[in-house]
């Protein structure tokens, strides 16, 4: 059956890339309505933004979305996560500014607070997308390739040339607990691109309270990770958050190799161009 929370409730945050603070409210949702951003802070134009992958246009160095009025959310891909990880079907986010809070970088508080608002069972079945035919998307060396599977099962390698992260691989599938096993990994980035993307006026809010910090080889972050393979695993977050665009649950075995929010979006693209790549179930079985 379909999910949404019990009771609203509220966060404070900076937003990583405007350094701006914003205010966060979860709120119950009817059945079939889906996850959608409210801006508050926009009263002129239509501020309903639904958090679906059509309406991605912005992948560069987060997910954002946007409406046919141009109001737009940034950085929606970990809350995303934390909604699909804890099995919410239906989710009002109102926000009174341009970008969802970055925490501490992972999916761990918005768990935290969907979990103390409790859920809610309503008189729905859930919505099942699953893949009837093998989908694969390429772009400079990254690459998603997808096949008809009985459940979610995600396969996933980064590779990278600093000595702090370099190759590593996780498995997600069905079975796992999202809560122990990714929603805490958090996002990443290194010395020298912070300095390039504050001096073109962003990353303005990133801190090592927020991000794992690397310079050349050397993790920054006195507390060291939260996992051996963190980076991956919080690839694999940001892949499940966008995965949830779709405002479906996935069924499928995807593997991937050195994804990215914009491959991410346009797996989601390729998958419903074709009216024979997919349908929409009730169930698992």
């Amino acid at each position: 059956m379909q999910l949404t929370i019990q009771n609203p409730i509220s966060c404070y945050g900076i937003g990583v890339h405007s350094g701006n603070k914003t205010q966060v409210t979860l709120k119950p949702a009817p059945k079939d309505l889906g996850i959608v951003f409210i801006r508050t802070d926009v009263h002129s134009l239509d501020n309903k933004i639904i958090a679906g992958y059509a309406n991605v246009f912005d992948t560069s160095l987060s997910t954002s979305v946007r409406n046919s009025a141009n109001v737009s959310v940034a950085t929606i891909e970990h809350i995303m996560a934390a909604i699909w990880g804890c099995g919410i079907d239906n989710l009002i986010i109102e926000i009174d500014g341009p970008e969802v809070p970055i925490m501490d970088g992972s999916s761990k508080p918005f768990v935290f607070m969907i979990e103390y608002a409790g859920l809610k069972i309503l008189n729905a079945p859930k919505k099942y997308l699953k893949l009837l035919k093998e989908i694969k998307v390429e772009d400079a060396g990254s690459e998603i390739f997808a096949c008809p599977s009985q459940e979610l099962i995600v396969d996933l390698t980064i590779d990278f040339t600093s000595k702090a992260i370099g190759r590593q691989s996780h498995i997600f599938s069905a079975e796992n607990n999202f809560k122990e096993e990714i929603a805490n990994s958090r996002t990443f980035g290194f010395v020298h691109e912070l300095d390039y993307l504050q001096s073109k006026g962003l990353a303005k809010g990133a801190s090592l309270d927020n991000a794992i910090g690397i310079d050349k080889d050397v993790i920054l972050n006195h507390e060291g990770l939260r996992h051996d393979n963190e980076f991956v695993r919080h690839k694999m977050l940001d892949l499940l958050g966008d995965l949830y665009t779709s405002q479906s649950h996935f069924i499928a075995k995807i593997d991937g190799y050195k994804t990215s929010h914009n491959l991410n979006n346009q797996f989601l693209r390729k998958v419903f161009s074709d009216p024979y790549a997919y349908s929409f179930v009730d169930s698992l079985s």
